[in-house]
């Protein structure tokens, strides 16, 4: 069995999104942990708001094994792939961390570059895995955040079905 880390996001229908695929990982992995929700503004473009957190799961599937795996999980929830790489989300499920494993191919990433790029990433990783050591960085996840630089002020921490101030 392998450990892998996931980030999970949307801004579709995102708490519904949100919470289906938590469900699905459950149901597929057994016990599995997540950080801290966290709900942020969208990057790159304008949109609604994004949900993300972080996952951490024991599997037996290869890393390209659950990244299909993964991606079936999205299109079940309406992923469109033909959108631009910053737009609109039903539901964005990446492979962060394979065990140590480093692949840099084509077809995966792994461990994914937005883990030191943006704090929606970042912080619920290392919410969830602190003492966990970046591959190739070498340092924690802690030790990462608390040296990255990132605003943790663009993450608001949520619990799904809280909904938030400009809800009607």
């Amino acid at each position: 069995m392998n450990t892998a880390y996931l980030s999970l996001g949307s801004n579709v229908d995102a708490e519904v999104k949100i919470g289906a695929a938590m469900r699905a990982l459950q149901e597929r992995f057994g016990i599995c942990r997540f950080s801290p929700i966290y709900r942020s503004r969208a990057i790159g473009f304008e949109g609604e708001d994004f949900i993300n957190l972080a996952a951490m799961i024991e599997t037996g599937m290869t890393p390209m094994e659950l990244r299909d795996w993964l991606r079936e999980l999205e299109d079940r929830h309406g992923r469109d792939r033909s959108l631009p790489k910053y737009s609109d989300r039903t539901l964005d499920v990446d492979i962060l961390l394979f065990g140590d494993l480093v692949i840099h191919d084509e077809a995966l990433e792994i461990p994914r570059g937005e883990i030191l790029k943006f704090a929606h990433v970042l912080k619920p990783l290392a919410d969830l895995a602190p003492d966990l050591d970046h591959p190739t960085d070498g340092r924690s996840m802690a030790q990462i955040w608390s040296e990255s630089g990132l605003d943790a002020s663009v993450l608001e921490e949520i619990a799904l079905g809280s909904g938030h101030a400009d809800d009607e």
